[in-house]
């Protein structure tokens, strides 16, 4: 069930579709939305940070009274949030949560959300949506492409999305094959077909071999050839020095992708 969702205000109005995108998954499950943005967290004292940190509280303010005009038009239960923090707040925030919505970002134009996504999935223990800088519209879940490879991260997002792929028109298991495949036997999916259909969700097997075991751009291929409402996907990555960073395939999918992405770890 998703009946709480946190949401990333984005400063700049342009960016504001995110807004607008989780306003639609809490109409699509009846749920109640927050919106939360933050001014910022540092060891430096405000007086010193001076212009800075005026126009940074300014923005954030703006963000809110945008977000709370937006809401007046529907009926949605909201709640929004100012605070000083950081992504780490985010992410702690994001447990009490059934599910975290944030943008992509746009190293183009300065927006640089990274941070904060890693944070969000590696730390909060639950599943985000990113939402990327080119979407038009709010959420659709006509059809819908869960990538599998029997793993742990891929096998928790396909769990946490399930309220998704219910509603869905059709859903897909995408296998990219590779050199590193270990077990074939799971990796066709039949196991994972089998659990989903006694969810009552039926889904079809797309496999396609990665030459270059370049996953990510199988993945973005794929979607490109097709008219894909939504991407499921374990959110991989490894730790350092206590930190997680993201894998490969993540990576790439962050920075490249086309359609909103539900994210696992």
């Amino acid at each position: 069930m998703i009946k709480d969702i946190i949401l990333h205000l984005e400063r700049d109005p342009s960016r504001d579709i995110v807004r607008d995108f989780a306003a639609s998954i809490a109409e699509a499950f009846s749920a109640h939305l927050t919106g939360v943005i933050f001014t910022f967290a540092t060891n430096i004292p405000a007086d010193a940070l001076g212009d800075l940190f005026v126009e940074s509280e300014a923005e954030a303010r703006g963000a809110i009274d945008r977000f709370e005009t937006a809401m007046k038009r529907g009926a949605l239960s909201v709640e929004p949030q100012l605070i000083f923090g950081t992504p780490k707040t985010f992410s702690e925030m994001a447990r009490c949560y059934d599910l975290s919505v944030v943008m992509q970002s746009d190293e183009d134009n300065g927006i640089n959300n990274g941070i904060l996504i890693e944070a969000a999935l590696f730390d909060s223990g639950r599943p985000l949506i990113i939402v990327p800088r080119i979407q038009q519209g709010g959420l659709k879940l006509d059809r819908v492409v869960c990538c599998w490879d029997g793993s742990r991260t891929a096998a928790r997002a396909i769990n946490d999305a399930l309220p998704m792929l219910r509603q869905a028109g059709a859903v897909e298991l995408f296998i990219v094959e590779t050199e590193k495949i270990v077990n074939e036997k799971v990796l066709r999916g039949a196991e994972i077909g089998r659990h989903l259909a006694r969810h009552d969700i039926n889904v079809e097997v797309k496999t396609v071999r990665a030459a270059d075991a370049d996953v990510a751009k199988a993945i973005l291929s794929h979607v490109a050839d097709g008219s894909v409402d939504l991407l499921v996907m374990g959110g991989y990555g490894h730790s350092r020095l206590r930190e997680f960073v993201f894998g490969g395939a993540t990576r790439g999918m962050l920075s490249a992708m086309t359609v909103p992405v539900f994210m696992s770890h």
